[in-house]
């Protein structure tokens, strides 16, 4: 059996095995264990008492998180002539329609989300299959589809984010970095859980929040107790 390195056995003797910590707690640990170089992301992982394969417990929704992501978010809008000059003063990173959408037929996806209006959704059906698989295609139920462009890329600038069950019955997201402070990272991670909360589908049955637990990059997970989550 190898042995621990000093920074994994320093992790070791932080982490209580089989203890369920308050998020306040988790926040704060969740940066004393963090032994990397770089700006770690922080990230939560909710296991939820649901089927994802039946349409009436599919979990999905969108979060504006208080504190933002700490990622730099770039952020594509296809809209009509008239909108791109808010959608610009908005924070929008690239803006136009035609051009961008020959762009994405070619292959072009570098960027993190896309906002684009109604209108336009027709043109954009046709790129299904190159944004699809990478979750950039636009969806109203997120709020990247709408009529006022501006206000959406304003959001996303700010921290709004989009989750979606998996097929495991996991919600798992980055709420912030390890550079925030715990109180920060307690207060995303506690409108994050409470908007999945919200969300419980009536056909539910049972407990709907089973687990939660918080990590950073390359960090091991920190159990956090449900019941302790409004506690911070």
């Amino acid at each position: 059996m190898s042995k621990l390195t000093k920074n994994q056995k320093l992790v070791a003797d932080k982490i209580e095995a089989g203890k369920a910590y308050s998020l306040k707690e988790a926040s704060q640990l969740v940066k004393d264990i963090t032994t990397t170089k770089f700006d770690a992301s922080v990230d939560i992982d909710v296991r939820l008492g649901v089927d994802p394969r039946k349409a009436n417990q599919m979990v999905r929704g969108v979060v504006s998180l208080p504190n933002g992501t700490g990622k730099v978010t770039r952020v594509l809008c296809l809209c009509t002539p008239d909108a791109e000059a808010a959608a610009k003063e908005a924070g929008a990173d690239y803006v136009g329609l035609d051009e961008y959408i020959e762009k994405i037929k070619g292959g072009w996806t570098d960027v993190d989300v896309i906002i684009t209006m109604p209108s336009i959704m027709g043109k954009i059906g046709a790129l299904g299959r190159v944004l699809g698989p990478r979750g950039l295609m636009p969806n109203p139920k997120s709020g990247t589809v709408t009529m006022d462009v501006a206000k959406a890329v304003k959001e996303v600038k700010q921290g709004k984010i989009d989750f979606k069950v998996d097929k495991s019955g996991i919600v798992h997201t980055s709420i912030g970095k390890v550079s925030f402070t715990a109180e920060q990272i307690a207060q995303n991670a506690k409108e994050f859980i409470s908007t999945i909360n919200k969300l419980k589908p009536a056909a539910a049955k049972g407990t709907y929040i089973k687990s939660i637990y918080l990590s950073s990059t390359m960090s091991r997970g920190i159990k956090i107790d449900p019941k302790a989550v409004e506690e911070i």
